[in-house]
């Protein structure tokens, strides 16, 4: 019986990806700043470099990173987890073009350096990251719009998990966990529907660029009339 009451963990692909994940670690205390510049030196470090001894330390410092943050390791795999599919593609495809050794370093590399990038969105929160790019991009034209941007995508990245965790959760209660339809449709239906009141959201606001403009329209009666 006490077993039954057990609440089983997630399953690793329905947990969000990049979602901040609370923390008192030394990361977490980290300025936004210092951590997307050290995440910009040790990208270029792995992609100019390209060799087995630098992937090697750059694995070291993700374990590092992540035992440092005191990540769960679920959800320190869940980073990474939606590329399996095409790891499993381009390790040997690599490896049948330019040999095992190339291989490893280009899907090592692009393993850790996606694992790094989760692990600066687990211990920074999406205020913090925002208003650090708004002031970074606050005087370039446009600027605004990026930061808007990036809202959306990322609110729209822990809907769509939330979406998927909630319709394979139904998938499981009706014994239906093999059909893909269960899983899809409810998602498809719901996230159109939320991108609907997202629309309406942003033009209500004014940030349609198809609408007509008003004072040009008015100033065009008001010729007419004279």
């Amino acid at each position: 019986m006490a077993g039954r009451g057990r609440v089983r963990p997630p399953a690793v692909w329905s947990i969000p990806v990049g979602i901040y994940h609370p923390g008192s670690s030394v990361l977490h205390r980290l300025p936004v700043g210092a951590k997307l510049v050290a995440l910009l030196v040790t990208t270029s470090m792995l992609v100019l470099l390209r060799s087995g001894a630098v992937v090697l330390a750059g694995a070291l410092i993700v374990v590092a990173g992540y035992a440092l943050a005191r990540i769960p390791p679920r959800l320190a795999l869940a980073q990474a987890w939606p590329l399996r599919w095409f790891v499993l593609i381009l390790i040997p495809t690599q490896a049948w073009l330019a040999g095992w050794q190339t291989a490893a370093v280009v899907v090592g590399t692009m393993l850790i350096t996606v694992l790094l990038a989760g692990l600066v969105t687990l211990t920074t929160r999406t205020a913090d990251l925002l208003a650090w790019t708004d002031r970074a991009l606050g005087r370039l034209p446009g600027g605004a719009m990026i930061s808007l941007i990036l809202v959306l995508a990322i609110r729209a990245i822990a809907v769509l998990s939330v979406l998927l965790q909630q319709a394979h959760e139904a998938r499981m209660a009706r014994g239906m966990q093999w059909s893909a339809r269960a899983l899809v449709t409810p998602v498809v239906i719901r996230s159109i529907g939320y991108a609907h009141g997202l629309g309406e959201a942003l033009m209500a606001r004014g940030l349609d660029d198809d609408a007509p403009d008003p004072p040009a329209a008015g100033r065009g009666r008001r010729v007419r009339r004279g």
